[in-house]
Formats: C-alpha cells, sequence, structure tokens
C-alpha cells in the first residue's frame, strides 16, 4: 500500500512545480546512449503539462564533485527530453542563482524548465539547508519522481520537503507500490532469483525475501560466499571471507523457513575474465585450484529455469555471470530468456545489471515490471525508510 499524495491529489493548474526525477542517464561524445530513465519520468511530466502547471525539472548526472562540469551536463539529456515531449524544454546553465530564478518567473502555465546538474552545487550531497531552501524558493509545489535517488538524504530529494509541500510523482509511486506488494500479497510461487557480485551487497534483501519466498535462486559471484559456507572448495572465485559464518546462518534459516535455497551445481570456469579466456564446465565440486567460476553451467540453467517455469510472481535482481563477455553470458541469458517466457507469472526486475541484461537480450518489453532504482529498490526491499520517500506529504 501506498500512503503517500501524488500528483494527482493536487490541483497544479497555473502552479510552479518543482519536479526531482532521475536523468543519470549513460552518455557517449555528448549523447544520450541509453533513454529509458527519460522515459520513465514521461508520464508524470505530461500530466502536470496537461494540468496546466510550470514544470521545473531537475535531476543529478554522474558524480560531479559538488561544482560545474561540462562533462556532467544536462543539456545532452533536455534534447532528448525535448524530443520525447514534442515541445520545447527550455535549459537553463543555472541551479538555484539568478539565471534560474529569471527563467522561472518568464514561464507560463504548461512550459517546462531544465535545471542544470543539481550535483554542480556542494549543498546537495550534504543535504545543506541553505541550499534546499533556495530549491524550494523557485516553486510552489514539489513532486518526487526519482525513486532511483529516493534512498539518498540529499537537499533534492528530502531536504526541499521541508520547505514546500511535497508529493509522489506516478512513477515513484508506481515503483513502491509494486516492490511492497509483491512482499505482501505475492501469488504463489513465489520465486526470487538473486545474483551479481557481492552476498554483503544483499544480505538484508536475503534475509526479508527468506520470510515471503517458496523459493530463493541465487547465482553470480555472490554464490561463492554461500558454498564455502556449505564446505566446497571454489578455487579462485570470488568470495568474501568476513561473510562466510554470516552465510551459514542465512542457510540455516532457509531450511528453518521451508524456503528451497537453489545454488549452482555447476559453472563455466576459466583462469582469466577476458572475451578469448578458455572455458571448461565443471561440477561444483570440481573447480581447479587455479581457476573461477565466471557463469553457471548447463545443468545449473536447467535446473533454474525449470523454477521460474512454475512461479507466479518472479523477483530478478543481478547477473548470473560476467554477462558482459561472450563466454559468460549465457547464463544470464537464459534466465532472462526464461523470467521472459513464463507469460502466467508476474515478473518484476530490479538493478542496473538485470536491466542491462533484459536490453542485451532484447527482452525488457516482456516482463511485468521493470524497476528504475537499483539501490533504491534494494533498500526498500530489505525494509529500510527511504528518506526521499518518507518526507512526502500522508494521504488524510
Amino acid at each position: 500500500m501506498f500512503d503517500k499524495k501524488t500528483v494527482k491529489d493536487i490541483d497544479v493548474k497555473g502552479l510552479r512545480v518543482l519536479v526531482r526525477v532521475d536523468f543519470n542517464v549513460p552518455l557517449q561524445e555528448g549523447s544520450v546512449t541509453d533513454d529509458t530513465r527519460v522515459r520513465a519520468a514521461l508520464p508524470t511530466l505530461r500530466y502536470l503539462v496537461d494540468h496546466g502547471a510550470r514544470v521545473i525539472v531537475m535531476s543529478h548526472l554522474g558524480r560531479p564533485d559538488g561544482a560545474p562540469d561540462p562533462k556532467y551536463s544536462l543539456r545532452p539529456v533536455r534534447r532528448v527530453l525535448q524530443r520525447l515531449m514534442g515541445r520545447n524544454v527550455v535549459f537553463v546553465d543555472d541551479i538555484v542563482g539568478a539565471e534560474a530564478q529569471e527563467a522561472v518567473e518568464r514561464m507560463v502555465d504548461g512550459e517546462i524548465l531544465m535545471l542544470e546538474n543539481v550535483r554542480f552545487h556542494p549543498g546537495e550531497k550534504s543535504n545543506d539547508d541553505e541550499f534546499s531552501s533556495a530549491l524550494a524558493s523557485l516553486a510552489d509545489l514539489y513532486v518526487n519522481d526519482a525513486f532511483g535517488a529516493a534512498h539518498r538524504a540529499h537537499a533534492s530529494t528530502a531536504g526541499v520537503t521541508k520547505h514546500l509541500p511535497a508529493v509522489a510523482g506516478l512513477l515513484l509511486s508506481r515503483e513502491v507500490k509494486m516492490l511492497t506488494n509483491m512482499l505482501a500479497e505475492p501469488e504463489r510461487p513465489f520465486v526470487a532469483i538473486l545474483g551479481g557480485s557481492k552476498v554483503s551487497d544483499k544480505f538484508g534483501v536475503i534475509e526479508r525475501l527468506l520470510e515471503c519466498v517458496d523459493t530463493l535462486i541465487i547465482g553470480g559471484g555472490m554464490c561463492f560466499t554461500l558454498l564455502v559456507a556449505k564446505g566446497v572448495e571454489v578455487g579462485r572465485s570470488l568470495v568474501e571471507d568476513e561473510w562466510v559464518e554470516p552465510a551459514k546462518a542465512m542457510l540455516e534459516k532457509a531450511s528453518s523457513s521451508g524456503v528451497e535455497l537453489l545454488l549452482p551445481v555447476d559453472f563455466v570456469v576459466a583462469d582469466m575474465i577476458a572475451e578469448d579466456a578458455e572455458t571448461r564446465i565443471v561440477g561444483r565440486e570440481e573447480i581447479p585450484a587455479e581457476m573461477m567460476g565466471l557463469d553457471i553451467g548447463p545443468t545449473t540453467i536447467e535446473l533454474f529455469a525449470g523454477e521460474i517455469g512454475h512461479a507466479k510472481t518472479i523477483f530478478w535482481n543481478g547477473p548470473m555471470g560476467v554477462f558482459e563477455m561472450t563466454p559468460f553470458e549465457t547464463g544470464t541469458r537464459k534466465v532472462a530468456q526464461a523470467v521472459a517466457r513464463n507469460n502466467r507469472a508476474a515478473s518484476i526486475v530490479g538493478g542496473g545489471d538485470s536491466v542491462a541484461a533484459l536490453k542485451k537480450f532484447e527482452l525488457e518489453e516482456r516482463v511485468t515490471f521493470v524497476s528504475t532504482g537499483g539501490g533504491a529498490s534494494m533498500k526498500l526491499l530489505e525494509g529500510s525508510e527511504l528518506p526521499g520517500v518518507e518526507a512526502l506529504q500522508d494521504r488524510e
């Protein structure tokens, strides 16, 4: 249940509306190479424009060091937004200075203005109250539609809400609803698939999922710490030694909770991470001491795909191997195809690498929901509060 007000609860006509979006998109030679996050914000922006608001868009991009940096300018993103919206988007090389103030004063109903990268100001990441107040002075209403940044207590996500009425955008509200409903009311069987490199990054999520899933599938580099916890020798595969004991407790919790926890039974191994690496397939008890597991093997793929095929609710976060390289992409591709093929299930995919895999294998249109927030979705799933959500106005 989402108990925060949204843009649809407010009469926005004639209001100056400051909208925090997540336009942290990849750039190459000054052009946006993936506009997914821009497209995700369109429903909220179109709603505001169609209802006569004066829309002021702000976002971060990359990691500039609290000062202007041309390679992190939002100008290329403005061009994409203008094309997708089919209307002019005014851009200012300013955030809270005189240029921004004057541009806002010139706005008319239904117009869109984009501010420069909020991380060009040192007060953004430090959640400086003076900067937050200056941002708020631009507008009459604040809308947070940046789910991907909602776990950050920054000036543009949390601080500004102390100075303006604050509500959720349509994307943020949908993200929170989808993820919380998945945990609270899943149709069963509920199968969760976790991958990626480190078990430490997802320990809290695993603990939470063990309370509500029927089957938990774990692949990727994180599985090796769990295998070591089971007494398996894994060669030079990635292992977080300090997490072996917690992993033992995790395995015991799965067993006592009646959750089926599936780990790979075979691997594609190599002696180096490279496109031209020599590979072989071995059972999980047979990983050579000088080699490392870099993808799940064919028997594991069949095992995982069979479990995914029977699910009614699927959550997937994290690849099964180094899918960016051809020799180690098969496991991730086959898992992605299994998720996409199960059209009886509600399938939710979260996390940058998982979304990148869906795109690589041209499957993003064949799942129920793709989350735009990697870190935010993980924090939400592990039960942590998201500052950018908690700060919004409650429904009465």
